[in-house]
């Protein structure tokens, strides 16, 4: 296809009369458009500052107030009881705008009005403050609060993982600590908590994701399927026309801030501080650390596919491109026969490398002329889209499939997905879809947020022609997408090669074991009168020990955006009571009547220990801030030190299956997700996320490393299949063909 060029606003010429300027009315034109759209975004965000700003006020509530102090005066009631004849002594008098006796009464009444409403602001705000801090709710039905101090807490969870010498010498470095170190330290985090918004999540961010300088690929990014048991339309072009149409309203309604809070169990509404850097996000790399760059906007998003990149502009002028348009414009890029540039095809590869390198190349080859140029057209746009030449889908008669797709959004070829975007939206050949996500702006349930509402809106809303088309008639004088021009020296292609084997490495060791647990799912775990989560981390306890004849250090994500840019905290899910549990099911020579009671034990103390996470009493984050502040302050403490160098051989996590609820799940049961996964944080251990699917069905994804001897995924899968159906048989409740 014919090359496109961007347009200019002017253009000249320098002529023996002076400079001879040539404006183009059509690049004015979009320029001018492009302003009403910035002015019209501004006063949406004025308006809601202002309403953020009295809330729960609003100025109907406020004009009621006026309506009846005025109202009152008018039947000769003075609810003021003295205050508004107050302040009209107080007003200045003589000319202007207080002359007459009537103004001075109404302007009277109406600053008694705004202090009242104001003041009735001010106490509902406390009052829900007080409300929204209270979690006990959390435990009312579930026993009492544990009591113990972290570090005694943390203790506790580390006591099935060490034998009594090993265990009376961490009590004593912990007794130490807390006797001695801890009190200096928590002084100062409780200055920070005081100082800051939250006393965690900035250094959280900085030193566990920006600092890293090992490759976001495997290490830190992680993948979300779509749905895997429907298909909307074979045609890569019209879904991504569709997507990214619905991702842009989405984007829209969280300008506007339109989108309603989630509410924790129901209850209690959470943070929606990270949704913030969703769009227009980038993460730019740096020798020592990571910066992550978020732009206000962006109109267009930058498009991979054979090697080359472009730019898709979102709209003309102010109007978002129809998904009729949109699809046309990913129609031409797909048709567009030219060849990659010297360089271009790997180019990504740098974001899948090692972060240092990545740094110094970037200063090196791209700061200036038109690899800056590229390079900026990339990280400044709304997202990033992969259009891929493979085809991958979820064959339930065919498991293999879907670890087979599940590797194709973890890491593809290692250079078709750009690892920096805050998201990259990969569309298969067979118009199958699905995410690889940068992990520092945000934690999976925000991404997960965007998806649901992205893939509802997709199937309900726009729909499709029985072609598989997008539905209405695309505008053919589009301007074509822009291809990106770079200009990559040889010693350039020669970073990007090793940046691509130290990527195809990392890749070619990941083991991925995903599939489908079809015998039961929420609604038979409710009848053993558990909660699901608790239920499945119990398995997964009983699974390891099966699979390695021992127990480790787990970790469970669990939310704590109760709090204000609240991110995550760890649920220790190895405890004494879910190994006394493991212990009796291996050695089969207890009644089914005390399993049950020790499983039950388990999965209450698990439920406890999530509740405790989730209102900021768990441990680790709190442990990992005092970490920090010692290494601030130049002291030493072998507690920490140890609580903060032990590897999670077993990381797990669960991702919520419906957040907004786009659609009735009963009436349309197959509109599943599978949920995604991530890559093993320990090389010698298991990293396992699942979805609880609905009521009949669990999805599970597992990841080991092939390079380590004592590690298999899909052996573990297995593993977790069988230890399910056994905790599902003592409760003798019947399942489903497996």
């Amino acid at each position: 296809m014919a090359e496109a060029h961007q347009a200019v606003a002017f253009q000249f010429t320098v002529t023996p009369d002076g400079v001879d300027f040539r404006l183009s009315r059509e690049a004015l034109k979009h320029i001018y458009l492009s302003g009403i759209n910035s002015w019209k975004k501004r006063l949406i965000r004025i308006k809601n500052g202002i309403l953020r700003g009295v809330y729960p006020g609003s100025p109907t509530s406020w004009l009621v107030v006026i309506m009846a102090t005025v109202g009152s005066s008018y039947c000769k009631v003075d609810i003021s009881m003295g205050l508004v004849s107050y302040i009209q002594k107080c007003l200045p008098e003589g000319c202007g705008p207080y002359r007459t006796p009537q103004t001075r009464a109404l302007l009277s009444m109406a600053i008694f009005s705004t202090g009242v409403w104001m003041m009735g602001i001010f106490f509902f705000r406390q009052t829900l403050k007080l409300l929204l801090s209270y979690h006990g709710w959390m435990f009312e039905m579930h026993g009492q609060t544990s009591h113990f101090t972290k570090v005694w807490a943390y203790l506790e969870s580390v006591r099935p993982l060490m034998d009594d010498e090993e265990y009376y010498r961490m009590e004593t470095l912990a007794k130490e600590f807390q006797d001695k170190t801890a009190p200096r330290l928590q002084k100062y985090l409780v200055l920070k908590s005081w100082w800051a918004t939250n006393y965690v999540s900035d250094w959280w961010e900085e030193y566990v994701y920006l600092r890293s300088r090992a490759p976001l690929m495997v290490n830190s990014n992680y993948y979300v399927m779509e749905f895997v048991l429907i298909k909307n339309t074979n045609i890569q072009a019209a879904r991504l026309g569709n997507i990214v149409h619905a991702m842009i309203m989405y984007r829209r309604k969280l300008d506007r801030e339109e989108i309603k809070p989630v509410m924790a169990l129901g209850i209690v509404p959470m943070c929606s501080y990270q949704m913030e850097r969703m769009f227009n996000t980038t993460r730019i790399p740096g020798k020592e650390s990571d910066l992550l760059q978020h732009l206000s906007d962006s109109r267009h998003v930058a498009v991979y596919h054979k090697g080359r990149f472009f730019k898709v502009w979102l709209y003309k002028g102010s109007q978002l491109l129809k998904p009729c348009d949109l699809e046309m414009q990913f129609q031409r890029i797909l048709d567009d026969p030219s060849p990659p540039q010297p360089g271009e095809e790997k180019l990504a590869a740098l974001t899948a490398g090692g972060r240092v390198e990545w740094a110094q190349a970037r200063q090196a080859f791209f700061s200036s002329g038109k690899n800056k140029a590229a390079l900026d057209a990339i990280e400044r746009a709304a997202f990033f889209v992969a259009l891929d030449e493979e085809s991958h889908h979820y064959d339930p008669e065919d498991e293999a499939s879907l670890s087979l797709y599940g590797k194709a959004l973890l890491h593809g070829n290692c250079y078709n997905r750009w690892f920096d975007k805050s998201f990259t939206v990969i569309a298969f050949k067979n118009g199958q879809l699905g995410l690889n996500t940068e992990h520092a702006w945000a934690d999976a349930p925000i991404i997960g947020h965007l998806w649901e509402f992205v893939l509802g809106t997709e199937t309900f809303h726009l729909g499709y022609t029985d072609t598989g088309h997008c539905l209405g008639k695309p505008n053919p004088m589009l301007a074509a997408p822009q291809r990106l021009q770079w200009d990559i020296p040889e010693q350039c292609r020669a970073v990007i090669e090793s940046s691509y084997q130290v990527a195809m490495a990392l890749a070619d060791d990941v083991e991925l074991y995903c599939f489908q647990f079809l015998p039961f799912g929420k609604g038979l775990i409710k009848k053993c009168r558990t909660s699901p989560d608790a239920f499945v981390q119990i398995a997964l306890q009983l699974a390891h020990f099966r699979d390695r004849g021992k127990f480790c250090l787990t970790y469970e994500a669990s939310m704590t955006r109760m709090f204000r840019e609240g991110r995550t905290e760890t649920v220790r899910s190895c405890t004494s009571e879910s190994t006394a549990f493991v212990q009796a099911m291996v050695e089969g020579s207890h009644m089914k009547a005390d399993l049950q009671d020790l499983f039950r034990k388990a999965s209450k103390k698990h439920q406890n220990m999530y509740r405790l996470a989730m209102t900021g009493a768990g441990i680790d984050r709190h442990l990992f801030c005092l970490y920090l502040v010692s290494k601030y302050l130049g002291v030493s403490s072998p507690f920490l030190a140890e609580v903060l160098s032990e590897p999670w051989r077993l990381s797990t996590s669960q991702i919520a299956q419906f957040q907004i609820r786009m659609f009735d799940p009963d009436k349309y049961p197959n509109h599943l997700g599978a949920g995604g996964g991530f890559g093993p944080v320990a090389d010698d251990g298991y990293g396992v996320s699942y979805m609880i699917a609905g009521e009949n069905t669990i999805f599970f994804h597992i990841s080991s490393k092939f390079s380590s001897s004592e590690t298999n995924a899909q052996r573990f899968g297995n593993h977790i299949r069988q230890a399910l159906l056994d905790i599902a048989d003592l409760f003798q409740v019947p399942k489903a063909d497996s």
